[in-house]
């Protein structure tokens, strides 16, 4: 079975999409793509195994929008989540790019230029966009330095550090705003390094955060209660350059999940929680560019920013 999406085409149709969806899918004007083209059937005996990156089927939120994209769409046969080994997320890509390895087959990372060029993204923003605004996971000690911090200019007077992936594409965007940032290869070691000082703050998404520091069960570990940095950061689900096959059954599965309303259902059941718990309509918003998205996810990405303020009142009820 070969399908051929066009990137453009994709971008196109996702861009009338996504402005309809602001915020988080509430408006309702395409309807589900057509699945007359496939000519896999239901009744197919073999099971398709899908390789996830470990890091997302860890994940509860983001391993249930894979399980219901490929739910949504039964013409395409039985699958199988399988967990990934533990790599890093630039093993990750390079991966996918590779196209040959079985490694890997799905992942959500945020979106960038460089990364649309050389796999095959699902452009819709996984969680309604909340990646691109982060709160900092700090340690006690560090509390008294955020106090007074307002602007961008008063972050970048501070001199707060803030720790975040080497292959994650929120580095750059930070350097780019004039912020200190230490970086590490694994995810996991980022949260010794904040215990040990070598940064201030561990800049996390706010949909992720809570989910986060379950997993770490550090009482010393708390969320600074003030600033929310905010920057137009999409978050997509990536597969290689070559698996239109998966590319085309997750997008399906998506739109037919957003037009039935169970799309609407995942964020609420999974993202209201973190709205309301941390309080982030009450933060003190500080705004940074993006100057490494495309253009099609600038769009996105601003048109998702300017929604912030409605979009956290909806989550919030």
């Amino acid at each position: 079975m070969e399908y051929s999406l066009p990137a453009s085409l994709v971008f196109h149709r996702f861009r009338k999409l996504v402005l309809c969806l602001m915020p988080l899918a509430f408006c309702l004007a395409a309807g589900p793509l057509s699945a007359t083209t496939s000519s896999t059937t239901a009744s197919q005996a073999a099971v398709r195994g899908y390789v996830l990156w470990y890091r997302n089927y860890d994940s509860p939120a983001i391993r249930a929008l894979v399980e219901l994209a490929l739910k949504k769409t039964p013409e395409y046969g039985e699958f199988q989540i399988i967990r990934s080994e533990e790599l890093s997320q630039g093993r990750v890509l390079r991966e996918l790019t590779d196209g040959q390895s079985r490694l890997v087959d799905i992942a959500n990372v945020a979106t960038s230029a460089e990364r649309e060029k050389s796999l095959t993204a699902i452009p819709f923003p996984v969680d309604g966009g909340l990646l691109g605004f982060r709160v900092c996971v700090v340690m006690p000690e560090s509390l008294p330095r955020f106090a007074g911090i307002k602007t961008l200019d008063d972050l970048r007077d501070s001199q707060i550090r803030i720790g975040q992936g080497a292959h994650w594409p929120d580095t750059p965007v930070l350097e780019a705003n004039g912020i200190p940032v230490v970086t590490h290869s694994r995810y996991e070691i980022l949260f010794g390094m904040l215990r040990n000082e070598r940064f201030e703050c561990f800049a996390r998404g706010v949909s992720e955060v809570l989910y986060d520091l379950e997993l770490e069960q550090d009482p010393n570990l708390l969320i600074e209660p003030d600033l929310l940095i905010a920057y137009p950061m999409p978050s997509y689900l990536f597969v290689g350059p070559e698996d239109q096959e998966t590319a085309h059954r997750l997008q399906l599965g998506i739109e037919r999940a957003i037009h039935d309303g169970s799309f609407n259902d995942f964020l609420r059941h999974y993202y209201a929680r973190a709205v309301k718990e941390l309080d982030l309509d009450e933060r003190t918003v500080i705004t940074l560019e993006n100057p490494y998205l495309s253009e099609e996810s600038r769009y996105v990405g601003r048109k998702t920013f300017e929604n912030l303020r409605r979009r956290l009142e909806v989550l919030s009820r």
